[in-house]
């Protein structure tokens, strides 16, 4: 894709990362500086479905959550372009991002397993896949069974190392023309 300053993306802008690591909080941020729609998709599959993504998970399991991610991911490719927010498993999906992109771009929010645990603690959203007697480990291993596939993005900024609102400069410095204002 051939692309000059000043212009925009003309795909998705998709944040993934660990649970933790700000792609919501970012995401919203960033559509609203592009005026573009934001889509969580957490959220969005709780309001289709009608249940929390916890009770999805208790009642159906991980693989058909993954199914109803990649059904909303197979609906958004044809979609004008959005920032999307999905789950941080999403990147499991085999064969997912390259539903988005080209022209969609794939931004990885780097954070370290004990930094994302350390901010989900001061959420009161339970993430069903760290509800367990050792949520540390569990983040550890999300992070061992996903970093590869994170490894993936486009784009990968560490949200640890810099002020949220640099962050959400880069990301949308990233929408218009590629560039990236974080050194």
């Amino acid at each position: 894709m051939t692309r000059a300053s000043g212009l925009q993306i003309d795909g998705h802008l998709v944040l993934v990362g660990l649970p933790g690591s700000g792609k919501s909080t970012v995401g919203r941020a960033v559509a609203s500086r592009l005026s573009r729609p934001f889509l969580d998709f957490d959220a969005e599959l709780e309001r289709r479905v009608g249940t929390s993504v916890a009770r999805m998970f208790a009642e159906e399991g991980e693989v058909a959550f993954r199914q109803r991610e990649l059904a909303l991911t197979q609906e958004l490719a044809a979609a004008p372009p959005m920032v999307l927010a999905p789950g941080g498993g999403w990147v499991t999906i085999p064969g997912v991002m390259s539903l988005l992109r080209p022209p969609g771009r794939i931004i990885h929010l780097a954070i370290s397993p004990k930094e994302a645990l350390r901010r989900l603690s001061r959420s009161r959203n339970v993430r069903p896949l760290l509800a367990q007697a050792d949520p540390a480990m569990a983040m550890h291993t999300l992070w061992e069974r996903r970093s590869a596939l994170y490894a993936l993005a486009d784009v990968v900024l560490n949200v640890e190392d810099v002020d949220s609102q640099r962050l959400i400069d880069s990301v949308v410095a990233l929408a218009h023309d590629g560039t990236l204002g974080i050194g």
